[in-house]
């Protein structure tokens, strides 16, 4: 009842996962470090992501990860399952799955994924899912496993409808307080939930993102943010200690960088203080603004 992308790239992994199926985050995906990635669907055997995963652990390849778990299950002919990790992929679909059911799988340059899906308008959302993600090498993780999932979901993805999508992926150091996870996002109802989980993704990044385009902080720029910033309460004589003290407490000092401002931070500063913007930056900080969406 699901489509979904397990995929590696270097050392992180993820799995993105759409259905028509409430919380289909909750039952699809896993992910262990160092380790590897896998999603079971359509009949789900949730034991098989904890199984597949001490498989691959124990270093088994995705292939042979896959022939334990089917062999060892009697209701086999109804499951689906997609495998990962840095070296090598595996999908698995049952011949009792419900049509259109089916997967591929594959590698390029950056690393491997497997696509599978069940109930689906056709044999197009995978395919479509595919080429989104070679398309997508330029994109960080789990933004590519959202491209992914965007264009299977715009191929028609489940054929019964839309309720619920996830994305869950790790990257050693990354995300808040470097605990590994790049993202862990799921919509669990919602009649369009591929394109609001890209809504949380685009939130994820703002709170939790680096600096990516970093205006200095002098100038005309300098003179706008401390105006805004005292509309705020913020009277601090340092600059640098006002923007801080405000970031912290609307959750974007993962944002903050010395000597200047993210361009999704002035966003939203600007957006806080519902002022016309009066910068000479004008443009240069709405282009970067679009580029660090």
């Amino acid at each position: 009842m699901t489509f979904s992308i397990v995929a590696a790239v270097g050392d992180a992994l993820g799995v993105a996962v759409a259905s028509k199926f409430l919380a289909v985050g909750s039952v699809v995906p896993a992910v262990r470090l160092g380790v590897g990635a896998v999603a079971t669907q359509a009949a789900a055997n949730v034991a098989w992501k904890e199984q597949g995963l001490a498989h691959l652990a124990e270093g088994r390849t995705p292939e042979e990860t896959v022939r334990l778990l089917v062999q060892a299950d009697p209701g086999r002919a109804q499951r689906q399952l997609g495998v990962v990790t840095a070296g090598a992929q595996a999908s698995y679909t049952g011949p009792e799955c419900m049509d259109w059911a089916g997967g591929v799988v594959g590698r390029d340059e950056s690393g491997g994924y497997a696509i599978q899906g069940n109930i689906l308008v056709g044999e197009r959302v995978v395919r479509d899912a595919e080429r989104a993600w070679l398309d997508g090498a330029h994109l960080p993780l789990e933004h590519r496993l959202l491209s992914a999932l965007l264009a299977g979901d715009r191929a028609g993805g489940d054929r019964r409808g839309r309720q619920s999508a996830a994305v869950y992926a790790m990257q050693p150091g990354a995300g808040y307080g470097h605990s590994g996870v790049l993202v862990d996002l799921r919509v669990d109802d919602h009649p369009d939930a591929v394109n609001e989980l890209a809504r949380l993704v685009d939130l994820g990044n703002l709170y939790f993102g680096s600096p990516t385009n970093v205006l200095p902080l002098e100038g005309a720029l300098a003179d706008e943010v401390r105006s805004r910033l005292r509309r705020l309460d913020r009277e601090q004589e340092d600059l640098e200690e006002a923007l801080s003290d405000w970031a912290g407490e609307v959750n974007l000092e993962n944002r903050l960088s010395p000597g200047g401002i993210d361009a999704r931070v002035l966003q939203v500063l600007r957006e806080a203080t519902a002022v016309e913007d009066i910068s000479p930056w004008g443009d240069l900080e709405r282009t970067g603004a679009e580029e660090a969406r």
